[in-house]
């Protein structure tokens, strides 16, 4: 997994009727793009996060035509 800053990650509910949480990315602290990664929540909530196989890196439209 590999992500930038600005990038959003999208960790799936694992639970039936568990909505999924998206993040804003913030800051990376692994090599090279690589997890972990701090993340703001939609509710302003910062958090330290070592996605799992639940989660997939959304990146925006605009980078992604570069």
């Amino acid at each position: 997994m590999r992500a930038e800053v600005g990038d959003r990650l999208h960790v799936h509910g694992r639970v039936v009727g568990t909505p999924d949480q998206t993040s804003e990315i913030i800051e990376i602290r692994g090599p090279d793009g690589a997890p972990p990664y701090l993340v703001r929540r939609d509710d302003g909530h910062e958090a330290l996060v070592f996605p799992g196989t639940d989660a997939s890196v959304e990146h925006p439209q605009s980078r992604e035509r570069t």
